[in-house]
């Protein structure tokens, strides 16, 4: 039964730290392209790479 006094406490301060993540993520634009990258997979880049 002693373990809810810290499995409790725990999950509250996790799930916080997931929010001010999620918040600081989307604040500094991590989330402002996410097609750009899929893309560029499939484009042949000139600038570099094996002949």
């Amino acid at each position: 039964m002693t373990i809810i006094f810290v499995l409790i406490p725990l999950g509250l301060v996790l799930t916080v730290l997931a929010v001010w993540a999620l918040f600081w993520a989307v604040g500094s634009g991590q989330f402002d392209d996410l097609d750009s990258p899929g893309w560029s997979v499939l484009r042949d880049d000139e600038r570099g790479g094996r002949e």
